[in-house]
């Protein structure tokens, strides 16, 4: 007897706690003041790319919202793509730029994103680059092409 008065027990304070939880939640209000980032674009196409040469690219972005824009994280989905940016709040209407540099040893096609997150209305903003690397053409090839052509 002991035993199921003890399983009610549980599953009526258990029940309780679940609606309790819904009926208490209300969404935050929004800040009609909030930073805004405004991007000139949101993809880079390096189109095709020689291995070791320059893989570096500026984002730039402007805060047109009413309240310092502040960064609290800038991700890359590789190590292969790292990004460098301001950690200074960026007051209403001035711009910056996010500094992408994509490591160029790798050969092939790549896509790659860098996730912004801060305190504006959008929380999280992806940026995009892509290209593909080739490998650099030797002396002898570059002779050759050269020699076809002339």
């Amino acid at each position: 007897m002991k035993k199921v008065i003890f399983i009610l027990f549980v599953l009526l304070t258990s029940g309780a706690t679940v609606f309790a939880q819904n009926a208490t939640h209300t969404p935050a209000p929004e800040n009609p003041n909030a930073p805004i980032i405004s991007l000139t674009e949101t993809l880079f196409d390096y189109g095709t790319i020689e291995q070791n040469s320059d893989g570096n690219h500026n984002f730039i972005y402007k805060n047109t919202g009413k309240e310092p824009l502040i960064f609290s994280k800038v991700r890359s989905s590789c190590g292969c793509t790292i990004p460098v940016w301001s950690r200074e709040p960026l007051l209403s209407q001035q711009q910056d730029t996010i500094k992408v540099k994509y490591d160029t040893r790798r050969l092939g096609r790549f896509s790659k994103t860098v996730s912004i997150f801060s305190n504006a209305k959008k929380p999280m903003v992806v940026v995009r680059i892509q290209g593909e690397v080739v490998a650099k053409a030797t002396t002898k090839a570059k002779e050759y092409i050269k020699f076809k052509i002339d």
